[in-house]
């Protein structure tokens, strides 16, 4: 490996963890901002979802250029898939946290409807998702990444209990439903959040391992319950 071609590994790495830290303050901001109804906190994070696009951008330059000025191969092939996927799945849960900010700007009632149903029951599960896969990804821990995936059927049935409790407060009181579906749209964006984290895990194991485990039946315990299967059949 070429010495310009390993800085530009190092640099490419160093901006996506970059991104990974600003993306997981957005998050831990608009989090904030809905449990305590700060309009303040949720005005930087929309404010500061152009500094994520702009440093996504960057990112997706360089691995471009990358690709075009060397011919990567095994394991420095596998750190720009996983980096363009990485990247692509932080900006994402940008988006959905500046989403969680803005019902706290525009919709004060909403945020009172939230914080009644307790949301942070699922927004809670979401961050420690997100930096988990984030942890895993700096100290390049798969087995950190394994133990995360199936934390995402946690989140999803919390999004299905509260979705439930917000439709029958709905029912019951048809004034509450315009607050109330805004925040189903924030329990949706909170969902999603796991979603991209657990993607961020699952390249995590890509990256270190060489494995690809999206589709896969994970255990508990982190365990691939379809490769155990097989390896039992085969004793």
């Amino acid at each position: 490996m070429n010495r310009t071609f390993e800085e530009d590994l190092d640099k490419l790495r160093t901006r996506l963890i970059r991104m990974g830290s600003l993306v997981e303050e957005q998050v831990e901001f608009a989090l904030r901002s809905l449990r305590e109804g700060n309009q303040e906190l949720a005005r930087i994070v929309v404010e500061r979802d152009d500094k994520v696009d702009k440093l996504d951008l960057k990112i997706d330059k360089q691995c471009q250029r990358i690709f075009a000025l060397n011919q990567p191969v095994a394991t420095d092939l596998r750190l720009l898939l996983a980096a363009i996927k990485i990247n692509n799945e932080l900006e994402r849960i940008g988006d959905m946290a500046t989403n969680v900010a803005s019902i706290v700007i525009e919709s004060p009632d909403a945020v009172k409807l939230a914080n009644q149903i307790d949301l942070h029951r699922i927004a809670n599960a979401a961050y420690t998702m997100l930096k988990s896969s984030l942890d895993a990804f700096i100290n390049n821990d798969p087995e950190l990444a394994a133990h995360i995936l199936p934390s995402d059927s946690n989140v999803d049935h919390l999004y299905d209990v509260i979705r439930a409790e917000l439709i029958d407060i709905m029912k019951e009181d048809s004034s509450l439903v315009p607050d109330g579906a805004t925040v189903l749209v924030g329990l949706y964006n909170l969902e999603r959040m796991a979603d991209h984290a657990t993607n961020i895990a699952e390249n995590v194991i890509f990256l270190s391992e060489a494995k690809l485990v999206r589709h896969r039946a994970v255990n508990e315990d982190g365990v691939d319950v379809i490769k155990a299967i097989h390896e039992r059949d085969s004793d």
